[in-house]
């Protein structure tokens, strides 16, 4: 914690060219800000050598001597240094982006016992497949998904000015951060007490 808020990365899942994630995450950030809990800082996947290609042992094992490329040291000590994660994804055929997935693949430890929030986009079901596959993955990684995200629908007309045209919205990402202020301040308190059995 620095000046008694958590720090939230927020991460910039899509690398695809023309990709609508950096618009998203910048108007998450700014209710982040505003919520006035967190320190925020944004992780923007394209802009980090994520290879797909993994070494032979498991980083849950390895811990800190596993083997990474060291342009991935600012999306390394971003997630060790975080108290809490907000994800942004498309979705892809249903899924999430495989940059996502390596960048989760490349670690492990960083994700444990840590909570993390889903904010998606896509056609009609607004990435929602992609949030429930990534549910999935965190939960193996020992992380604590935030059941209240957001998703965007057909965010190609749903969006303006880089902002979502649902009045609602920012009342739905106040719930998404007030649950993970509360998961980031339990979890917290309970890594600090406890090592986590994991």
């Amino acid at each position: 914690m620095e000046n008694d808020k958590y720090k939230l990365v927020v991460v910039v899942g899509s690398v695809r060219e023309g990709r609508f994630g950096p618009v998203v995450a910048s108007w998450v950030a700014e209710q982040a800000a505003a919520h006035g809990g967190f320190e925020v800082v944004v992780v923007d996947l394209a802009g980090i050598d994520v290879p797909l290609s993994l070494p032979a042992v498991s980083p849950k094992y390895a811990g800190d001597d596993y083997p990474r490329p060291a342009g991935m040291a600012p999306l390394t000590s971003a997630l060790q240094s975080a108290d809490a994660f907000i994800v942004i994804t498309p979705e892809y055929n249903h899924s999430y982006p495989a940059s996502l997935k390596a960048a989760i693949d490349w670690h492990f430890t960083q994700w444990t016992a840590k909570p993390v929030a889903f904010v998606s986009y896509g056609g009609a079901a607004g990435g929602r497949h992609a949030v429930l596959h990534l549910e999935n993955v965190l939960t193996e990684l020992h992380a604590v998904t935030v059941r209240d995200g957001l998703a965007f629908p057909r965010y190609f007309t749903a969006w303006q000015d880089g902002r979502p045209l649902d009045p609602e919205a920012p009342g739905y990402a106040k719930t998404l951060l007030e649950q993970l202020f509360w998961w980031a301040g339990a979890l917290h308190s309970a890594r600090g007490t406890t090592p986590y059995p994991g």
